[in-house]
């Protein structure tokens, strides 16, 4: 966790979510070089911010995060903007990020393989062995391959998003924050 906050209330904080390692006391400017720091450090750093002063980091971190009310400064810097002004949602937005790019790599690969398989066969290559896909076939397959495509796309709304399932949690309390964590634990 890096923080602006003062030494004992990030730690505070960042031991009832389980979190180890706490960053305290950071200047605003100083925000961009520590992340700098831990990327060098080998780690993949992700970045949650709303002002001005969260920008730079945002901007330098892997993944910026800017919350929807924060700063247009914020926002233009960050890759991904959280709609509510909720921070529960990150772990939303990352499963809903790792759900589509593996539809995207599903699709992709029904997509290659069919036409691997389809074309080569519509172009009749295979005529010499008595395999023939007759035109009207190959079209008709191909409208096929597209409808399952798009329905494998649509599967997408099935995705088991954290929190969805419980009790609403006000913002800002402590149960609340207890879960953000649990469920980016789980993304």
């Amino acid at each position: 966790m890096l923080t602006g906050d003062n030494e004992a209330t990030a730690r505070r904080i960042a031991r009832e979510l389980g979190i180890e390692s706490v960053i305290a006391e950071v200047l605003p400017g100083d925000k961009a070089s520590k992340v700098r720091e831990l990327q060098q450090a080998g780690k993949k750093v992700a970045m949650v911010g709303d002002g001005v002063n969260d920008a730079p980091a945002l901007a330098q971190a892997d993944l910026g995060i800017a919350i929807g009310a924060g700063t247009d400064v914020a926002i233009d810097a960050a890759g991904v903007v959280l709609m509510r002004s909720d921070v529960l949602d990150v772990p939303t937005a990352l499963t809903i990020g790792r759900g589509t790019l593996r539809k995207m790599r599903q699709n992709l690969a029904w997509a290659v393989g069919y036409n691997g398989i389809a074309l080569p066969l519509a172009s009749g290559i295979f005529e010499p062995l008595g395999i023939v896909l007759r035109p009207e076939i190959a079209a008709i397959s191909m409208s096929g391959s597209s409808v399952l495509v798009a329905v494998n796309a649509l599967l997408l709304r099935r995705l088991r998003l954290p929190g969805a399932a419980g009790p609403a949690v006000g913002k800002g309390s402590a149960s609340g924050e207890l879960r953000a964590q649990q469920a980016l634990k789980k993304a």
